[in-house]
């Protein structure tokens, strides 16, 4: 049983960090409020110093601005602006019309990535933007086969993204608050991404694949590039183990390119126990969640969005859609199965959700199931795992006791590289980290130590 959120006991190491404690003034509806009383939404100062995670995190969605545009020109890339206003304004908006026009920037972004220096460094510099934000623990996902040519392996493409990676691990955990025991080190995992869907325009290798099974059917070629993407990780992984690859996604376009077709890619990943994410509900209905799941052993669900609407169900075999997602519901909760939640990406690409507040999230919520907040591509959404989290609590008013719930499953459902005790030693970490930072927080504000509670705490639950 977790200890209550005021109980906790500091590491053996804890002192005080400098710094820390800043006193922000509380917001006018909270004064009087403590930080752990129920009613108090934290701000994005204190959020920001929260241990978090990001496991949704695309590479190729996810570039420095000012690093795409220098890469673009060293590369010859052409670009529709050449400065940041000209970009921000003309391809990574704040909104976007549809889906195709919200995944037009991936074009540049892929275009310019297709060497180990740009690799190395967007990995290097990505990795450095989610430690300026306290973000602990992160999962970068992208489809090597975008990368692959001539000039440029399947090993070269993920040894390159792995060495920035661990450059910005290695630096953020040589500081003495790390090396001390005092904060939780930075930790990562590589998760390669299957395609539903593609043609030869997307990039050198799939030009090539589609060339060589031109008399197989699109659907079996698909299928037939996933199984090659599964079949390639497990052998690198043979002669790399140093490298965590932590698990396989499967992206793409989901309305007619059904997770099932890709099953042999993902029973080759599960027989090798590599974790496993699918893009699901997102855009299409409930039936899509259960076949990720039950098709494709997928422990985590990548957004998830129409999981709880029953008019989402097509098929016709299902006569009681409301009763369906009832059970798919409960199947899912059961099994502590994750909603990879990326709200700002969702609002961009779903026109029928108008507004935050009814983003299906709040649901999701309700019904008790496991989610942790992602920003799913943090340049073409313009956001950060902070002001996703900052969004989330000012729209649904969550508190820090269930947002220290929701933190903590981001790092007990990760695909954590490294034994299982290894992995409950580091969220043991993290949640004394959080309590430490909040305590200390609050004493930053005036507060005085809450009285002990000896009440039953659900931080950290299962």
């Amino acid at each position: 049983m977790e200890r209550p959120l005021r109980e906790r006991v500091p590491p053996k190491n804890a002192s005080r960090r400098p710094g820390l404690a800043v006193a922000p003034g509380p917001e006018p509806s909270q004064t009087g409020l403590m930080i752990t009383d129920p009613g108090f939404t934290p701000g994005p100062e204190l959020i920001r110093k929260l241990p978090k995670t990001d496991l949704h995190l695309h590479l190729d969605g996810s570039l420095r601005l000012s690093t795409l545009l220098e890469l673009a020109r060293e590369r010859k890339v052409e670009l529709p602006s050449w400065t940041e206003e000209g970009l921000l304004e003309l391809v990574f908006k704040e909104s976007y019309r549809s889906l195709p026009e919200y995944l037009e920037g991936f074009r540049f972004t892929t275009a310019v990535l297709q060497d180990k220096e740009a690799m190395e460094r967007t990995a290097y510099e990505l990795a450095l933007d989610n430690q300026a934000e306290g973000v602990r623990y992160i999962e970068v996902r992208f489809a090597p086969q975008l990368h692959i040519h001539t000039d440029f392996t399947a090993q070269e493409v993920l040894l390159s993204v792995d060495r920035g990676l661990r450059r910005a691990m290695e630096e953020c955990n040589a500081r003495p608050a790390v090396r001390e025991g005092r904060e939780p080190p930075f930790r990562y995992g590589i998760i390669v991404c299957a395609l539903r869907f593609f043609t030869a325009g997307f990039s050198s290798l799939f030009r090539h694949f589609i060339l060589a099974h031109k008399f197989s059917e699109p659907q079996r070629v698909f299928a037939l590039a996933s199984l090659e993407l599964a079949r390639m990780t497990t052998a690198f992984l043979e002669e790399h183990p140093e490298v965590p690859i932590v698990g396989i996604d499967l992206a793409g376009k989901e309305k007619g390119y059904p997770a099932r077709d890709h099953w042999e890619a993902f029973q080759h990943a599960h027989q090798r126990f590599l974790g496993k994410t699918v893009h699901a509900g997102e855009a299409y209905g409930p039936e899509s969640i259960f076949q990720a799941i039950t098709e494709l052993h997928a422990d985590r669900i990548g957004h998830g969005t129409w999981l709880l609407d029953p008019s989402k169900v097509t098929n016709p075999e299902i006569l009681d859609p409301e009763a369906y997602v009832q059970n798919l519901v409960r199947f899912i909760a059961d099994r502590r199965i994750t909603m990879e939640i990326c709200l700002t990406s969702n609002l961009q690409t779903s026109p029928t959700i108008p507004s935050l507040e009814a983003h299906p999230f709040k649901k999701m919520l309700d019904n008790k199931l496991s989610t942790t907040f992602c920003t799913d591509n943090r340049l073409v959404s313009r956001t950060t795992v902070t002001q996703e989290i900052s969004k989330a609590v000012k729209a649904f008013g969550i508190d820090v006791r269930r947002l220290r719930n929701l933190l903590v499953y981001g790092f007990k459902r990760s695909f954590f590289p490294g034994p299982y005790t290894e992995k409950r030693a580091y969220v043991r970490q993290v949640i004394d980290y959080f309590d430490q930072v909040v305590e200390e927080y609050e004493e930053g504000r005036g507060g005085k130590k809450k009285q002990k509670n000896t009440g039953r705490d659900q931080g950290g639950s299962k």
